[in-house]
C-alpha cells in the first residue's frame, strides 16, 4: 500500500527573505512540489517617477551580497538609453567590482550554505563522512573556519575601487567614479595573491590554477583528483569524492534548459553600449540551451507569467510591456491554495521555456562551439552533462570551478588599467528603454528601464532567484527548483535534508526554520533548525 505525506518547509534557505517550500510524498518519493517566496520586496514600486539615476542608489540594496551586480545592472541600463561612452578603464573596474563579488560567494556558499548539509546524520553511514564532518560541519569544521575568512578577501579589492561594499554606487552611465593609483593596483594584486595562497591553490585545489585549467573532461577530472594527495584530499577533491559517494549525483536534475545573459563586457568591445552590441561584447558568453542545442541570446524573448503570483492578473509580458506590479491581497501563508496564486515571485520563461539560472548555466554556454575568440572556451561541463547528467553534484561543482577562471580573469584585468587613462564621460540624459544584465553569482541579472519626461516610467527587476524559485506558469509547468524537487526521495520526512540539499544547489536568495506537517492529519511532524 502506498503512503502519501505532505511536507510543508518553511524557509529552506540560509542567507536572505523566506524560501517556503511544500512537496507532496507517495512512498517517501516527492511526486509534485511548490516553491512559495514568502516576502514582497516592491522595488518595482519603489523606483516608478524617480530620478533615473535613483537606480543607483535604490537597486544595489535589493541584496546585501549581490548589491555590486545590481549596480552593474542599473549604470549598464542607462549607458543604453543615453548612449555613453565607456572607456576601457571603466569597463575594466567594472568588470573586477562584478568578479571580485562573485569569487567571495563561491567559499562562503559552499562553507556556510551547502557543505554542512553533507555532515547531516543522513550519510553517517559512508566511509568519507568522518572527514566531512571533521572539514565541513558548520562553525567547527576545519575548513568551514578557513573558507569563510578567506572569503572576506576579493570583496576588499572591490572596497578599493568601489569605496565600500556591500551597496556601493561607484559604477555611473558614463563609467565609473574612480581612479586607481598604482598603489591601488599594487594592493589588489597583494590581497588575491593572499586568496590565493591562503585558500584557492591550497586548501581548495591542492594544485595550482594552471594545473586545474588544463582539466577539459569529466575524465580528466576524475584523474586529476587521483593524480597525487595533496589534490585528492583537497576540499575539492573531497567534495567530489564524497558526493559521488553520497550519491548527490543522482538527485536535483531541474527542467533541463539553461539560460545565462553573459558578462564581464570586453574593454575594447563595448565602448559604444548598445543592447545589440552586448552579446559579443561580453566575455564569459551567455545564450540559452534546450538541452541539445544552444540558442544566441534575445531578451525580447522573455516574458513573465503572474497567474500563480499575488499580483494583479495581467497577460504573460516582456518586461518592457508589463506593468509595475500590483499586489492583489494574499491568503494566509498556512491555508495557500496552490491551484491558484501562491507566491510573490514571478514566473519567468524564455521562448515559453523554464529556465535554470546560476553557474551552471555559465559553465555549459562555455563549451559552446559558436563562442568568439575572446570569450570564454570550457568543454567541461558539457562532457560532465553528458556523463552524469544535471543534479544537485553537478550544480554545486559548476560554482566551485568558476573560481580559478574568476581568479585569473582578475589578475589580467588589473594589468590591464591605464593609470594615466579617462574612467568617466559625462553622457547627456535623455528619454528612451534601456536593458542592463550582468551575471550575478547565483545567475542571470537584469533591470529594464524606460524614462519618460525625465523621470523613470517603468523599473522592472529580474533576478536569478525569480527564474529558479518562481511558481508554475499560466500552463501548469513547474519553475526549475519545482521540477528538481520532482523523484526526489526522502529518506526521514522529519529531516528532510534532501530538499534543503536541492534548494540550495540553487543558491536561492531566500532563509532557515523547517516546519513538517503529515498531509493527512495536518499534524506538525518536526520543527527544527536546517
Amino acid at each position: 500500500m502506498s503512503t502519501y505525506k505532505e511536507l510543508n518547509i518553511s524557509p529552506v534557505g540560509r542567507v536572505e527573505g523566506d524560501l517556503d517550500v511544500k512537496v507532496y510524498m507517495e512512498n517517501g518519493v516527492v511526486t509534485r512540489a511548490h516553491t512559495q517566496a514568502a516576502m514582497f520586496r516592491g522595488f518595482e514600486q519603489i523606483m516608478a517617477g524617480k530620478d533615473p539615476q535613483s537606480g543607483l542608489i535604490v537597486t544595489p540594496r535589493i541584496c546585501g551580497i549581490c548589491g555590486g551586480s545590481h549596480l552593474y545592472c542599473a549604470s549598464s541600463a542607462l549607458d543604453t538609453i543615453w548612449k555613453t561612452q565607456l572607456t576601457p578603464n571603466a569597463l575594466l573596474l567594472r568588470a573586477i567590482g562584478q568578479a571580485t563579488e562573485t569569487l567571495q560567494s563561491i567559499p562562503r556558499w559552499f562553507y556556510a550554505i551547502f557543505a554542512t548539509d553533507m555532515a547531516n546524520k543522513k550519510f553517517a553511514n559512508k566511509p568519507l563522512y568522518e572527514e566531512v564532518t571533521k572539514r565541513f560541519a558548520a562553525y567547527v569544521g576545519t575548513s568551514f573556519q578557513t573558507g569563510l575568512t578567506a572569503s572576506a578577501l576579493p570583496v576588499e579589492v572591490y572596497a578599493i575601487f568601489g569605496g565600500q561594499w556591500p551597496h556601493s554606487s561607484y559604477m555611473i552611465p558614463g563609467g565609473v567614479m574612480c581612479a586607481p593609483t598604482l598603489k591601488d593596483i599594487t594592493r589588489a594584486h597583494a590581497i588575491l595573491n593572499h586568496f590565493r595562497n591562503r585558500w584557492l591553490e591550497t586548501n581548495f585545489l591542492g594544485c595550482s590554477i594552471e594545473r586545474y585549467l588544463q582539466i577539459k573532461s569529466w575524465d580528466d577530472m576524475l584523474a586529476w583528483v587521483e593524480e597525487n594527495e595533496s589534490q585528492r584530499n583537497s576540499d575539492l577533491g573531497l567534495f567530489i569524492r564524497a558526493g559521488l559517494e553520497f550519491g548527490i549525483d543522482k538527485f536535483g536534475q531541474g527542467v533541463g534548459k539553461f539560460i545565462a545573459y553573459g558578462t564581464y563586457l570586453h574593454k575594447d568591445k563595448y565602448n559604444n553600449p548598445t543592447i545589440e552590441g552586448r552579446n559579443d561584447a561580453v566575455i564569459s558568453a551567455g545564450g540559452f540551451y534546450d538541452g541539445a542545442k544552444f540558442h544566441s541570446l534575445n531578451h525580447l524573448d522573455i516574458q513573465e507569467h503572474v497567474d500563480h503570483a499575488w499580483y494583479k492578473q495581467v497577460p504573460p509580458a516582456h518586461p518592457w510591456d508589463e506593468p509595475i506590479p500590483t499586489p492583489v491581497p494574499s491568503q494566509n501563508l498556512e491555508n495557500t491554495d496552490f491551484s491558484g496564486k501562491y507566491s510573490w515571485s514571478k514566473s519567468p520563461r524564455y521562448m515559453g521555456f523554464a529556465a535554470e539560472a546560476g553557474p551552471l548555466s555559465r559553465v555549459i554556454m562555455a563549451g559552446n562551439p559558436d563562442n568568439l575568440d575572446h570569450q570564454n572556451r570550457d568543454p567541461l561541463f558539457l562532457d560532465i552533462m553528458d556523463k552524469l547528467g544535471p543534479s544537485v553534484f553537478t550544480r554545486t561543482l559548476a560554482r566551485l570551478h568558476e573560481a580559478p577562471r574568476i581568479y585569473e580573469y582578475l589578475n589580467e584585468w588589473l594589468s590591464q588599467i591605464d593609470l594615466d587613462g579617462e574612467f568617466y564621460i559625462k553622457p547627456e540624459e535623455r528619454d528612451g528603454k534601456g536593458w542592463g544584465a550582468t551575471e550575478a553569482a547565483r545567475g542571470a541579472l537584469a533591470h529594464w528601464v524606460e524614462i519618460k519626461n525625465g523621470v523613470i516610467e517603468n523599473y522592472q527587476v529580474m533576478a536569478p532567484t525569480t527564474w529558479n524559485v518562481g511558481p508554475n506558469d499560466g500552463k501548469g509547468n513547474p519553475g526549475p527548483i519545482e521540477a528538481a524537487l520532482e523523484g526526489t526521495e526522502i529518506e526521514d520526512p522529519h529531516d528532510p535534508v534532501e530538499v534543503g540539499m536541492v534548494a540550495r544547489s540553487f543558491d536561492s536568495c531566500l532563509v532557515c526554520t523547517v516546519h513538517a506537517h503529515d498531509g493527512k492529519s495536518g499534524k506538525e511532524l518536526t520543527k527544527f533548525k536546517l
